[in-house]
């Protein structure tokens, strides 16, 4: 039986992070080919085992979000050859993130119902909208706060422990299919979320309650 409800925030609780990467690179007029290359290279490392990653150390709070931003500035390009303004880059980078209220919805239906909640997210040294999240969220776990990152073991531990549930009593539901899978292995239902109304049909058909307001 599942009792509580674990969940990522961007992409998720948010519109889809392409989207806001499409409005920055517009903005700031940067090679977009040339940005997937770059950053294709570099998830890809991060959720392949290596450990000497940027991101790495970035999700954990290991590096600065401000030396990240000059890293990843000076690898990119514009489309006029003008070097890319480091300062803010990741703020500008999800400046496009809007909040998805179906989601926010569905997570008040699910405290109504008595199963706890737990955001579960991999910042990018970013700020998080807080507003209304003791509303929806019995607990918060943002990777650079605790040093550890999905798809790490330990960051789904600490959730769980956070909650006070073990793993075969969760739902986990997040956009990326690698934090799934290690989601999984600790016993915790996956859902691999693409939008909000296929996700709450899901939710709803594994807990058999209604998740939607009127």
């Amino acid at each position: 039986m599942v009792t509580g409800v674990l969940i990522d925030w961007g992409g998720v609780l948010t519109t889809s992070l392409s989207d806001s990467i499409a409005k920055w690179i517009a903005a700031d007029r940067i090679d977009g080919d040339h940005y997937r290359q770059i950053m294709r290279e570099l998830v890809e490392a991060a959720y392949d085992g290596q450990e000497a990653n940027v991101i790495h150390a970035l999700e954990r709070g290991e590096l600065d979000g401000s030396a990240f931003e000059r890293d990843l500035a000076s690898r990119l390009l514009t489309l006029d050859g003008t070097p890319l303004e480091a300062e803010g880059l990741l703020d500008r980078m999800f400046a496009g993130f809007e909040r998805v209220e179906a989601m926010y919805d569905m997570l008040s239906e699910v405290r109504k119902a008595g199963l706890k909640t737990c955001l579960l997210s991999n910042s990018w040294s970013n700020t998080y909208p807080r507003d209304g999240w003791d509303e929806v969220f019995d607990a918060i776990v943002i990777s650079g706060e605790v040093g550890m990152r999905k798809p790490e073991p330990g960051i789904f531990r600490h959730a769980l422990d956070a909650i006070g549930l073990p793993g075969e009593s969760c739902v986990f539901i997040d956009d990326i299919e690698a934090n799934i899978v290690a989601a999984r292995t600790l016993g915790i239902t996956g859902i691999h979320h693409r939008d909000a109304d296929t996700t709450i049909r899901e939710l709803e058909s594994l807990l058999r309650l209604p998740l939607r307001r009127a």
